[in-house]
């Protein structure tokens, strides 16, 4: 679990792909003073694990699934990436709760700069902007950020200086994607209800005035 607050940008040192899976070795300091193998890091929002690790770097083994569903098969040597530990019940939970379980990837398609914020417009799926809220939190590259606006197809973020600084968003160009992961609690809302939704209809349906006959009501 982690908060969506960035701790450092780490740089792609090595990528080493074999088929469709692929092993990555990035270039950090921050978050390798207290890592250990088997540590979960989120690389752009991703929760992977660590393989190892030396003095500068650590590597991290990535599977087919996350390839097929991040934008890390857009990545190159020498890309920046957003990097977290994993949250400790001590550190303040500044952010939300992000799970490093991606969704899917939206295609940034508008930056702008308003006074000392920077908005970014970025176009995705129906299926992912159902979930999304205006003031509702979203977490893109790992960033925990606020939602300014959603529309059918797009939505929007603001980003302050400090964040645009701190994290991959002040490389990112138009066209360029990015690893969404909507509220999880908007999903667990959903399946509650859903659930209720066909359990009402299944007894809907076995109410009949037969079933009311044969039972002594009628």
């Amino acid at each position: 679990m982690f908060t969506g607050l960035v701790e450092e940008v780490g740089i792609i040192k090595a990528m080493k792909r074999s088929g469709d899976s692929m092993v990555l070795t990035i270039e950090a300091r921050q978050i390798l003073e207290d890592v250990s193998v088997g540590d979960s890091i989120a690389v752009n929002g991703i929760c992977l694990t660590v393989t190892s690790y030396q003095a500068t770097s650590f590597t991290v083994d990535v599977m087919p699934e996350t390839i097929y569903k991040t934008n890390l098969r857009e990545l190159k040597v020498h890309s920046f990436v957003n990097l977290e530990r994993a949250m400790t019940p001590s550190r303040r939970f500044g952010g939300h709760f992000v799970a490093g379980h991606v969704d899917g990837i939206a295609t940034l398609i508008e930056k702008k700069t308003i006074d000392n914020a920077v908005y970014f417009t970025f176009e995705t799926e129906s299926s992912l902007l159902k979930y999304m809220i205006p003031k509702g939190s979203i977490a893109i590259d790992g960033i925990s950020l606020t939602l300014v606006d959603v529309s059918s197809r797009s939505f929007t973020v603001s980003i302050i200086p400090h964040t645009f600084q701190q994290t991959n968003l002040s490389t990112k160009q138009i066209g360029q994607s990015v690893n969404i992961e909507v509220d999880m609690i908007g999903k667990f809302v959903e399946k509650y209800v859903m659930n209720f939704l066909n359990y009402r209809d299944q007894v809907k349906q076995k109410i009949t005035e037969s079933f009311l006959k044969e039972n002594g009501f009628l």
